[in-house]
């Protein structure tokens, strides 16, 4: 039974923090920049290049004869401009499962310590795949450009496979590299005929985004050359940040804590497998990794490591502290009044524990159809990289995901009964049944605002309204109810919605890749977990809501027992005659 006068007053925190953030924004870091002008890139022989490799090895899927033809292509082109080359084979999951694929490295030293390193995939799902190809001509060109240079950093050319999906070439790299990264420089299709904005892309596979002086730094040197590469507007940074994604190779790369950005003319999802190549583009955009290489080389300083949690608000700053502040005060009144409810429903000694239990073990069902996911992996039966794909690279499994949903299905129709009978508890219709529900909502938010404050921002409706929907002592009609429940879930429905804009993918592609998502890893368990007690609690509420009309509570502030003053008492007494207790 909630108050909510105490409800109410725990918003004042709330206006608190709001001033606060107001004024924790800081001012973006300025880039490095390059007067050398970047004209030794030409972008007519590279244009060339593109179309005699694309002719060589149209077949390049990923571990295939094409795939390592190229890899030996590489190779000697590096040695020939005076490069030191180290080749490393591996067996990774790829789009057509485990295969033997092969990173090429090629490195000079420079004058100063740290390195910059400019990183390319050969392979492609498609064929010709023209378009793709450009990234590595480009870093092939640069091999010819830096023959005889002299750089002041060292200088790291890396050419990859698995970029056709799950990135087990960058991701191997990053994880054996040794010696201090100043930053990577991630080469997509510099030349593709489609464009598409944002061109350069810093997210992670982690919470986090590649460091904004080194966004910045290949931002000016884009916009110089190539004109506006775009950005990310704050509600796209906040579901990024709230559910890492991104299906481009610097995002493993950033993943093992490495300042990492994609420089691509068709953004993070690629060109496709018939697109050409526009020699000015590539001209344009070659000329501006160029320069950016110039910039971070010649730069007074290094790049710094790591990711950076923050948001980007009309060229300033938002803070990781204000974000986890805001989150923080917005849980406060939900969290301050279910404490409250929940001391008034003890002292009516009605079950609460026993409800918890109930609503988590509507969970189990959720984890089951995840944990299928992985076996269904694991026992070759679907073929799912330890990173996010493309949608459409790994064609759509519909008896996987049916077998998901069935098993989801059956746990439901099964463990429903069963946990009702063990624990004692009948409908959800009473002050101990919304109790639990609100308070474990409010749980599994805290638990989510400690991993991750961008997530529990889209969580925190769902924390406020299904509180509020569970609750006896609102006079709220049982439809109204309903819709206070299907409200907290609006936010996770608009992120649904922009990844599925972003990624370009319809309904079903979108399900498929959060099944992948699953199936490979890339969601953990904890995080499978935490989102299932989510998923729990909206079955639990929308139950809840739909059982309980609030018709036989009585009115007032909070519900609970009512005083009565002399004017609403009517009994023995109340119009005199009664000895006073005193003399007797």
């Amino acid at each position: 039974m909630l108050d909510l006068r105490i409800y109410r007053a725990a918003f004042v925190p709330v206006l608190l923090a709001l001033v606060v953030v107001a004024f924790s924004l800081e001012t973006r870091p300025r880039p490095f920049t390059a007067d050398l002008p970047p004209d030794a890139f030409d972008g007519p022989r590279a244009a060339r290049l593109v179309d005699d490799l694309a002719g060589r090895f149209p077949e390049r899927r990923p571990g295939s004869e094409g795939d390592m033809a190229l890899a030996e292509t590489v190779a000697d082109t590096y040695s020939d401009a005076g490069f030191a080359v180290e080749s490393h084979d591996l067996r990774a999951e790829t789009i057509d499962g485990r295969r033997t694929i092969r990173t090429v490295v090629g490195e000079r030293p420079g004058r100063l310590s740290g390195r910059v390193v400019v990183l390319a995939h050969r392979d492609a799902a498609g064929s010709p795949a023209t378009a793709a190809l450009s990234g590595t001509a480009s870093l092939l060109e640069l091999t010819r450009l830096f023959a005889g240079r002299t750089t002041s950093r060292t200088l790291t050319l890396v050419s990859t496979s698995g970029g056709s999906g799950g990135f087990a070439g960058a991701a191997d790299w990053a994880a054996r590299v040794s010696g201090p990264v100043d930053a990577v420089i991630v080469l997509g299709d510099l030349g593709g005929a489609t464009a598409r904005r944002p061109q350069i892309v810093g997210w992670s596979n982690t919470r986090g985004i590649a460091p904004q002086r080194l966004m910045r730094t290949v931002d000016e040197a884009l916009r110089r050359e190539a004109g506006p590469p775009g950005a990310s507007g704050a509600l796209t940074q906040m579901l990024r940040l709230a559910f890492p994604l991104t299906v481009s190779e610097q995002g493993v790369i950033g993943a093992a804590g490495l300042p990492a950005v994609l420089v691509g003319a068709s953004g993070e999802l690629g060109p496709g497998a018939q697109d050409g190549v526009d020699p000015a583009r590539l001209e344009a955009m070659g000329r501006g990794v160029l320069r950016a290489f110039t910039a971070l080389d010649q730069g007074p300083d290094v790049v710094p490591s790591g990711l950076e949690s923050i948001v980007v608000l009309r060229n300033q700053e938002l803070p990781l502290w204000a974000v986890r502040l805001l989150a923080g005060a917005l849980l406060l009144p939900p969290l301050l009044a279910g404490l409250d409810g929940l001391f008034r429903v003890r002292r009516r000694h009605e079950p609460v524990l026993r409800w918890a239990a109930w609503v988590l073990a509507l969970a189990v069902p959720f984890v089951l159809g995840g944990l299928l996911l992985v076996a269904l992996r694991l026992a070759g039966l679907v073929v799912a990289p330890a990173a996010p794909v493309v949608p459409g690279a790994i064609p759509v499994s519909v008896g996987a995901l049916v077998a998901a949903l069935a098993v989801l299905a059956l746990a439901f129709l099964l463990l429903w009964p069963l946990s009702a009978r063990r624990l004692a508890v009948d409908a959800p219709d009473s002050a101990g049944a919304a109790t639990a529900i609100g308070l474990t909502v409010l749980a599994v938010a805290v638990l989510v605002w400690v991993r991750n404050p961008f997530a529990a921002l889209f969580l925190a409706p769902a924390a406020h309204l299904w509180l509020l929907a569970v609750d006896r002592g609102m006079r709220l009609a049982r439809p109204l109810r309903a819709v206070f429940v299907l409200v907290g879930l609006v936010p996770f429905a608009l992120a649904a919605l922009g990844y599925a804009v972003a990624l370009d993918a319809s309904p079903l592609e979108l399900a498929w890749t959060g099944a992948l998502l699953i199936a490979g890893g890339h969601v953990s368990f904890l995080s499978l977990l935490l989102w299932s007690l989510v998923a729990a609690c909206a079955v639990a509420a929308l139950v809840a809501a739909l059982r309980s009309g609030g018709d036989d509570v009585p009115a007032g502030r909070g519900g609970g027992v009512r005083s009565r003053g002399p004017i609403g008492y009517a009994g023995p007494g109340s119009l005199g005659g009664t000895d006073s207790a005193l003399r007797r």
